[in-house]
């Protein structure tokens, strides 16, 4: 069973980093993929990033330049480094896996962490 517990969430100000911590368990890296979504109050769940098989990244318009992915297989665990944050930024952030080399649309994605709530705000 794949499962995946989120981390590094909290409150910064705006123009501030956060990195996140995805550590995922019952996950063959080098198969799957590794996405990052988020969910604002009132909002749909969106894609921020994903990580593939190969360890090529992709990124949202709305975060590229400003965030990225990445993992360390030793540690089973997949970080979203997170600068220059904007309060727009602020939302419930998830990790999820799927067993696809690359990236598949949110509706793909098999398993998913609880979540780790980032709030931007002075």
């Amino acid at each position: 069973q794949v499962q995946l517990v989120e981390s590094g969430g909290g409150l910064v100000q705006p123009g501030g980093s956060l990195r996140l911590s995805c550590t995922v368990s019952g996950f063959t890296w080098d198969h799957g993929s590794i996405g990052w979504f988020r969910q604002a109050p009132g909002k749909e769940r969106e894609g921020m990033s994903c990580i593939r098989s190969s360890g090529l990244s992709s990124y949202a318009d709305s975060v590229k330049g400003r965030f990225t992915a990445s993992r360390d297989s030793a540690k089973n665990t997949a970080y979203l480094q997170m600068n220059s944050l904007k309060p727009e930024d602020t939302a419930v952030y998830y990790c999820a896996a799927v067993r696809y080399r690359t990236c598949p649309p949110l509706r793909d994605y098999n398993y998913w962490g609880q979540g780790t709530q980032v709030t931007v705000s002075s």
